[in-house]
Parts: C-alpha cells; sequence; structure tokens
C-alpha cells in the first residue's frame, strides 16, 4: 500500500451514504449476480444495517490511509449499534456535531461547548411542543434526542402538503431548521453542524486535507467546507437538486453507492496530489 505524504481526516455520514437498510439496498438483477452483503448493525437482536463485502475490506483500508470519521446525525447510543470496522474509530462525530466521541469516550468539554453555542436558540422542549401540536395521525412517533434536537417519525404518503413548509419557517424563526430524510423529519438549531465537529477532529488529529461523504440537507456545511467531497444519486440533497462546483456525484446508487464513494474516499486518501489542502474547513478550526 501507497504512505500518504499528507494526513487526511475523512468524515463521512452513515445512514444511506455508508451503511444501508434493508429497504434503502436498491438492489436489482438475479440473485446470483448481487453483491454479498455485511450486516453492520443489529438492533434488538436482528440485522439492521449493511455494506456490500467490498465495502468493508475498502473501509479497513481507508481507517489505514486516513483518520476515519463516522459522522451521523445518529445519538451515541444509536452509534454505538454500529460496527463499521474491526477495530473501533479513535473520533466519531455524533448527534449532528453535538457530541464528539473520542476513543470510545463522550468528550465532555466539548458537549459543553456545543450547547452554550446553541444557547441562543429556541429550547427543544418548545420545538417539540410545536411538533406535537402540529401533528396528526401521519406523525408515528416524537422524540428529542441528545437532548439537541428533535426528530418525528412520519408516514411520508400521508403528510398534509404544506406541512414541512410551514414547519420550516416556524423552526427559522426560531433559529431551528428542518430536514426530511426518509420517514424522519428533523429540527435542529442552526448553529449545531457537523462541519463544526469535523474542523475540531481535524485540529486535533494535525490534519492538512479534509474529504467528506454525505446525502442530507445536515450534510451540506461539511460537504462544502471539505477539500473534496462526495454524495450518492439518491437521498434529500438529490431530490432537492442540491450540488456545488468541484463536488463528485457516485454513479451507483443504494448500497452499490456506499461501495463506490468508500472507493472514490481511498483513492483520495492515498494520492497526496489528487486533492490539492488548505480547504475551506481551516477556517473553522476551534470554532468555539
Amino acid at each position: 500500500m501507497s504512505t500518504c505524504t499528507l494526513s487526511t481526516v475523512v468524515c463521512a455520514d452513515l445512514d444511506r451514504t455508508l451503511i444501508y437498510s434493508a429497504a434503502a439496498l436498491a438492489l436489482s438483477g438475479a440473485d446470483p449476480e448481487l453483491p454479498r452483503l455485511l450486516c453492520v448493525e443489529l438492533y434488538q437482536g436482528l440485522p439492521l444495517s449493511y455494506v456490500t463485502e467490498a465495502a468493508a475490506a475498502g473501509l479497513e483500508l481507508l481507517a489505514e490511509a486516513a483518520t476515519l470519521v463516522p459522522t451521523t446525525t445518529r445519538t451515541p447510543e444509536q452509534y454505538a449499534r454500529v460496527h463499521l470496522l474491526r477495530k473501533p474509530p479513535a473520533y466519531a462525530i455524533c448527534a449532528n456535531g453535538g457530541h464528539l466521541i473520542v476513543d470510545g469516550a463522550d468528550d465532555g468539554d466539548w458537549a459543553a461547548s456545543v450547547r452554550a453555542r446553541v444557547a441562543g436558540c429556541a429550547e427543544p422542549a418548545e420545538v417539540f411542543a410545536h411538533l406535537s401540536e402540529a401533528g396528526g395521525p401521519f406523525v408515528r412517533m416524537l422524540r428529542t434526542a441528545a437532548g439537541l434536537f428533535c426528530y418525528a417519525v412520519v408516514e411520508r404518503a400521508a403528510l398534509p402538503p404544506g406541512w414541512v413548509a410551514d414547519l420550516t419557517a416556524w423552526c427559522a424563526e426560531r433559529g431551528w431548521r428542518t430536514s426530511l430524510q426518509g420517514r424522519k423529519v428533523y429540527c435542529l438549531p442552526k448553529p449545531l453542524t457537523k462541519a463544526a465537529a469535523a474542523a475540531e477532529v481535524a485540529r486535533r488529529a494535525g490534519a492538512d486535507r479534509l474529504l467528506a461523504a454525505g446525502d442530507s440537507l445536515l450534510d451540506t456545511e461539511l460537504l462544502e467546507v471539505a477539500d473534496a467531497a462526495i454524495r450518492p444519486p439518491h437521498g434529500e440533497l438529490a431530490e432537492s437538486g442540491w450540488i456545488y462546483d468541484g463536488m463528485t456525484v457516485s454513479r451507483a446508487g443504494g448500497v452499490a453507492a456506499g461501495e463506490e464513494i468508500v472507493g472514490w474516499l481511498l483513492e483520495r486518501a492515498l494520492d497526496p496530489g489528487a486533492v490539492p489542502s488548505g480547504g475551506p474547513w481551516r477556517r473553522r478550526l476551534s470554532p468555539f
């Protein structure tokens, strides 16, 4: 294997970017032609999320070539169900940047700094109460996550026209934003971003370059500040048509996109000349 002369941090979203539920696999073709899958998450003793066997091997190589940072809106407890690598990564970003996991432990100083940052926004209790009042039979579940944000599990086909738009406008007046991902509607304080946590990891790791991957509107800041970024052709970003100059969109969709994204990231992590360093993420160092 080639040895990198630059230190690289790779921040990659999990759900529908690297890992896929059975409903999101998007496999087609005859069964004998389909890729072998590896289960990387169990929930209540049942398999929940998968990667292709080739993607799993690529992730191990990527973790050797760079500092691989799983970067997710999942809470730390939800993230703990995912076993992406044989050896857990040194860093993970959870709760959309609200929690930084370092060597398996939650960094309390980082969590405190995030709470100070979002203190000027509406309280999660106010947003949760509004979701409860504005909901209807199409809302299957409401949750407050990590004491920082809220989400609703909905019947997407039954969402009333304009409901998400109205919720987005209400949240914006209170310093929050929304994201519709599959059956979940997220409401989060605007200062709660993956990009800020990624810059902090890059600072701690002494990184020269930041690579990123993601599929939702909650990944936009992260993708924009990276030196190079990729997204799949599905998900919230694809549905909204979001793209910016220099960003790559994978050719494959579904779980095959995860495999392609891993290969794309690995190729650039191994080649010091593939991606110029010094991207806009450097201006985000020590954001708190």
